[in-house]
């Protein structure tokens, strides 16, 4: 099964069925074995790819982990103009060895309450979002993987799972945020090209069968 792609971003494969552990494996070794700091590994991919969802399988297959989401990050943030927040606030004191703790500049002006939060002495952090291995932030990041998903799949989803959580007003006005973001997203990704970056692809959008627990995954260029 072939994947609609927007233009510029090459199709990826020969796709291959592996276990998660396998990923997660490659994964670990591309990013080496930091001493006195977790490793830190961005999954990017388009909006409703599955960034979330693989995040959150990787981070089952090491303990212990946590996930940091751009979207808290870029919450009330002009379209990704948050790399910022994020290199400054996480990354680098992820990167000392340091834990975090961190209420975005946002949170406080919209009375958004808690903070992100991730302790020191963890094995891994993912970091995972649209622009989540953007190219400024190359040196703060260990490995990075690029979620290719089928353009009008990802769409789709994102539409149906913002109009059942209620995030962006009623129906009509979520196609309308979804028709604007994507035209944000496509822009910044055309330029940011992340999938060159990718040290390995992992399907969003299935392209090959698989069985419970496996992911489809191919080569990425480094």
């Amino acid at each position: 099964m072939s994947m609609t792609l927007p233009v510029g971003e090459p199709a990826a494969g020969p796709w291959r069925a592996v276990p998660e552990g396998v990923l997660i494996a490659l994964l670990l070794q591309a990013a080496g074995a930091p001493t006195g700091r977790p490793r830190v590994v961005a999954v990017d991919g388009r909006g409703a790819s599955g960034k979330s969802t693989l995040a959150e399988r990787l981070c089952r297959q090491v303990s212990p982990s946590a996930i940091v989401h751009t979207d808290d990050i870029a919450w009330h943030e002009p379209y990704f103009a948050w790399g910022h927040l994020l290199a400054d606030h996480v990354l680098r004191p992820l990167r000392r060895g340091e834990g975090v703790s961190f209420r975005p500049p946002a949170w406080a002006q919209h009375a958004r309450d808690g903070t992100i939060e991730v302790p020191a002495g963890l094995d891994l952090v993912v970091v995972e979002g649209v622009g989540a291995s953007q190219r400024e932030l190359g040196d703060l990041i260990d490995a990075t993987v690029w979620v290719q998903s089928d353009l009008a799949v990802a769409e789709e989803r994102g539409i149906a799972r913002d109009i059942s959580q209620g995030v962006n007003g009623d129906a009509e006005e979520t196609v309308a945020f979804w028709h604007e973001w994507m035209a944000q997203e496509l822009r910044f990704l055309q330029a940011q090209r992340p999938w060159e970056r990718a040290c390995v692809v992992v399907a969003g959008t299935t392209p090959i069968p698989l069985l419970d627990g496996q992911v489809a995954i191919a080569p990425g260029p480094l």
